[in-house]
């Protein structure tokens, strides 16, 4: 079916193009005008509408019809009965009685009381009559709250609010913010008591219990990633131009940045983002969007120092991984060769016992492309890939930007439910209404399924890369939140944590932020990064974990520096420098870089780092004892020991222990140590002194005075 006009679609339903477009402006479908063209699946949906309109109809006809009965036997009674009015008429007496029962109004609650207190106790219904509702003095308040919205809430004018707020010690505008403990104070000096309405992000979560009576099979999502001349582009090309059920699948439109393709045996979404640091940075901000990576490695070229790169991000990812093996016609191409090389990095083949899929492709003259298509759906059905299409939609942002002539334009990858023109949205620290919505041909859809990737238009800012796309309730929530997670940005970009530095190791461990030191390892040849690797390897203990998460050679680029903040790591490089952009990049989001040109300054350095992860133990030194001679007793002091320092020597900061026949009766701190009537700091062996010791006076003589203090005992590796 070609694309239809809506008056002729209305013509075709029996219905009038007004009360067309009208029906379908409940259902998201805007129309401006009888002249606008529908393509197929919009007028497929409009044609189930109106099917399951007429179903729910066909029974109030009948209903109509059996009502009508009665009206018509109704009249004929009130036929029958004119002659009965006629006598009537001539008889006087029944109108005053008439009269009297027009004028008296009877309430039908009332009416309907009396008549079931005149029925007999065992014909009385069993159910009470609903009591009339008690209005409580409860008002639901979210987590972010406007002056505005609460002096709304609580029936009061917003300059009252503001007098409180000041009389409170807050100087707040007729917008500002108002955060949950002020409002509960406020609605209870006003008499209310507060329901909480939770905004966090919780509530905002892909899926949910509900969630898994109603969950469908969904498309999954693939990346495709690899060394830069490995054949990516070519093989992005030779899945769209592969003709499997007889049509063509669409091309790949740059500026959407995924596209859909429809096989015999399922749907897939390709995601025209394959650059390491796209892929890292959505995963820095908690979005797992990818399903399956393709990992491309040339046949006739082998595994190249991106290659390694990107597979290191795909596991750190945890993502399962296919191997494209691509250039297989050449005739230099050994693929062999690459399962050997991939072999080394834990990605073993399944014909060698691993559980790996190799494919092996050539896009240049389209070989495996079909089997290739085949294992992603095979890998894709083992991971029984689900979401709930009936919910309402949420996604992840997959690129965004700012069109001159559409304004904030994000490419939207929906999850879970399904997204509809007019639903209000959340996505970031912004918010929206679905304005339009294009699909990876540039055609202007009306609604969205689970794994489907869409342009959306109507947002009020531009999202980041990875933020999570939540349909709300109404635009009034979507506010709010939006407002919310402005405020908490606010408030980090204030009081933005620093990144991990050699230095701050044994603090941050501390205080929990650091379970481990993770390290990527940049080197000048493969040589000398496997040796660093080796002993660096080495130091790791039970007690304190080294991770080299990358491991490559070449100077410190970008991609090492997100991927590096995305994992709270520090970069460690061998004989190499970094690039200025990295430079910049690292100074910015306050990544550790350290570098070195011999290999043991670089081992004692991570060594000491990590010595500083372990808490040091504290070993006791008794330093001096003194022996009583006499007690003195001071009145408003308490009792000082006349001693006499037998050996070692005694200080006022150290701690002081009384024993008895061996036995300790005391612990604790030294308050005065006196020689005759100066105080001194130490008193040696040999000389006499006094010592009082806190809140203790039951000194006698011959007791033995202990002074000792705590060693730090750093623990070595």
């Amino acid at each position: 079916m070609k694309s239809v006009r809506v008056h002729q679609l209305a013509k075709k339903l029996g219905i009038s193009s007004a009360d067309l477009i009208e029906k379908l402006k409940p259902e998201g479908i805007e129309i401006s005008s009888h002249m606008n063209a529908l393509d197929e699946n919009t007028c497929r949906l409009v044609e189930e509408i109106f099917k399951k309109g007429k179903k729910e109809k066909a029974p109030d006809q009948k209903t109509k019809k059996s009502a009508a009965v009665p009206k018509e036997g109704a009249v004929a009674k009130k036929r029958a009965k004119k002659p009965e009015k006629a006598k009537a008429a001539k008889e006087p007496e029944p109108e005053p009685e008439q009269v009297e029962l027009k004028e008296e109004k009877v309430s039908p609650v009332k009416e309907t009381a009396e008549v079931i207190q005149s029925m007999p106790e065992a014909e009385q219904p069993i159910h009470p009559l609903p009591e009339p509702e008690v209005k409580e003095n409860i008002i639901e308040l979210s987590e972010s709250v406007t002056v505005k919205e609460l002096s709304e809430k609580l029936n009061t004018e917003p300059k009252d609010i503001i007098k409180n707020l000041m009389g409170m010690g807050m100087m707040a505008s007729i917008n500002q913010l108002v955060d949950l403990e002020t409002a509960k104070t406020l609605a209870k000096s006003y008499g209310f008591d507060v329901r909480v309405d939770s905004l966090n992000d919780e509530s905002l979560i892909y899926e949910s219990k509900k969630d898994e009576e109603n969950l469908q099979p969904r498309p999954p999502v693939v990346t495709i990633m690899g060394h830069v001349d490995h054949g990516k582009t070519s093989l992005l090309d030779a899945i769209r131009q592969t003709n499997i059920i007889g049509s063509e699948f669409g091309g790949i439109t740059q500026h959407i940045g995924a596209y859909h393709v429809e096989l015999e045996k399922g749907n897939i979404v390709f995601l025209d983002t394959p650059g390491h640091q796209a892929f890292t940075a959505m995963r820095a901000r908690g979005a797992q969007v990818t399903d399956i990576v393709v990992l491309v490695v040339a046949a006739d070229d082998g595994v190249m120092p991106q290659t390694v790169e990107a597979l290191n991000h795909a596991k750190a990812a945890k993502v399962p991984i296919i191997v494209a093996v691509n250039k297989i016609d050449k005739p230099n191409a050994d693929p062999k060769k690459v399962r050997q090389a991939l072999s080394d990095y834990s990605i073993v083949p399944e014909e060698w016992g691993g559980d790996a899929i190799f494919v092996e492709v050539s896009a240049k003259k389209r070989m495996g492309i079909e089997e290739l298509l085949e294992m992603i759906l095979l890998q894709a059905e083992m991971l029984e890939l689900k979401a709930n299409p009936s919910r309402r939609a949420v996604g992840t942002v997959i690129e965004a930007k700012l069109d001159r002539g559409r304004g904030p334009v994000a490419t939207i990858l929906i999850r879970a439910g399904t997204l509809k023109v007019g639903d209000p949205f959340v996505t970031g620290i912004h918010w929206g209404k679905v304005r339009a919505m294009i699909n990876d041909v540039g055609k202007k859809i009306y609604f969205a399924t689970p794994s489907i990737p869409v342009e959306v238009l109507g947002m009020s800012g531009v999202p980041q890369s990875g933020d999570s796309f939540v349909v709300v309730e109404d635009d009034k929530k979507a506010r709010q939140i939006s407002l919310l997670r402005q405020q908490k940005q606010r408030e980090i970009s204030l009081a933005k944590l620093s990144k991990i530095t050699l230095e701050d190791l044994y603090n941050q461990i501390k205080q929990g932020s650091v379970k481990e030191l993770r390290i990527i390892l940049k080197s000048d040849v493969q040589g000398s990064a496997q040796a660093l690797r080796d002993s660096l390897e080495k130091l790791s203990t039970d007690a304190v974990r080294l991770e080299i998460i990358h491991s490559a050679t070449g100077g410190v680029t970008e991609s090492d520096v997100i991927l590096a903040s995305a994992s709270n790591a520090i970069i460690i490089g061998f004989n190499i420098r970094p690039e200025v952009k990295a430079s910049q990049l690292a100074e910015k989001e306050g990544v550790n870089m350290r570098f070195y040109s011999v290999i043991y300054d670089a081992v004692n350095d991570i060594k000491a780092a990590m010595e500083g992860l372990l808490e040091p133990t504290y070993k006791e030194k008794v330093i001096g004892r003194a022996e009583v001679r006499e007690a003195f007793n001071i009145p408003k002091i308490g009792t000082i020991a006349g001693c006499y320092i037998v050996d070692g020597k005694v200080t006022r900061s150290s701690q002081a222990r009384l024993v008895r026949d061996n036995v300790v009766v005391y612990e604790g701190k030294i308050t005065s140590l006196r020689r005759f009537k100066d105080d001194a700091k130490e008193v040696m062996t040999g000389y006499e002194c006094g010592i009082g010791l806190e809140n203790f006076n039951d000194i006698k003589v011959s007791d033995i005075i202990e002074s000792y203090i705590q060693e730090k005992v750093v623990k070595k590796l």
